[in-house]
């Protein structure tokens, strides 16, 4: 049995530039996808990883936060492709780390703003440009950080469990017309994340019960399975994609 069948479907991804955002849109043009829309804040970042992908991918740069830039995206992938299917959520900040009472506010701003309000900025370009009469699927990357309280990266780890929980009430509200998941990643190899590991990559690749750190491909398999048909019975999930951390350990 294969991977995920996106056959002709079109997809669009945030935060494209590298990472998961980046292994997202490659599997998806890997599983048939008819094309994708790429975005992210630097313009030559986000052309390079559309050029890479090839003539099926198109890069769109702006500001995740604007809603204008949200729907010049959608826009996008409905006149190049002829649609836009698949909404995948990737794109995250995290400039605020400390405990909550210390850490400066317009920093917390900044983070909530990309990690949750940003989410239903581009649920609602989807949703309006192209979803609301030809259904969809829609999945957002989310954090074990939101599952449960710890230490230093409360205003990550709130946004995250506010993203979870935009997730649920997205499914909610879109169906049946457009299924609405998400994945609550653990410590992945990403830029993003780099701090939490690059001290001590053997003892958090310890802490999980899978023995290793996560890689952006392992995340952009889970997202490409909730994308598809065959999870076409399940919406306002969030799927732990953490190498056993959240079922079987305490935060990092």
């Amino acid at each position: 049995m294969g991977g995920p069948d996106l056959t002709g479907r079109v997809g669009l991804v945030t935060g494209a530039s590298r990472g998961i955002g980046a292994a997202v849109a490659r599997g998806l043009l890997d599983a048939g996808a008819a094309g994708v829309v790429v975005t992210g804040r630097r313009p030559e970042t986000v052309a390079a990883v559309a050029e890479e992908l090839g003539p099926r991918a198109v890069a769109v740069s702006g500001n995740v936060r604007d809603p204008e830039h949200a729907r010049e995206a959608v826009a996008t992938a409905v006149a190049t492709f002829g649609a836009c299917d698949l909404l995948v959520n990737n794109a995250g900040t995290n400039p605020s780390a400390g405990p909550l009472m210390e850490v400066d506010l317009e920093a917390v701003d900044a983070t909530w703003d990309v990690n949750l309000r940003a989410p239903l900025v581009w649920a609602r370009a989807a949703w309006d440009g192209w979803m609301r009469a030809n259904g969809g699927a829609i999945v957002a990357v989310g954090s074990v950080g939101g599952l449960t309280p710890g230490p230093a990266l409360g205003a990550y780890n709130v946004s995250k469990a506010g993203l979870h929980h935009l997730t649920r009430q997205l499914a909610h509200e879109l169906a049946p017309t457009v299924r609405v998941n998400a994945v609550a990643a653990s410590v992945v190899r990403t830029r993003l994340a780099e701090a939490l590991f690059a001290t001590d990559p053997d003892g958090v690749a310890a802490a999980h019960p899978l023995g290793r750190l996560g890689e952006p491909d392992d995340v952009a398999a889970a997202v490409l399975f909730l994308l598809s048909d065959a999870a076409s019975w399940i919406t306002g999930v969030v799927l732990p994609v953490d190498g056993g951390l959240s079922g079987a350990a305490g935060p990092l």
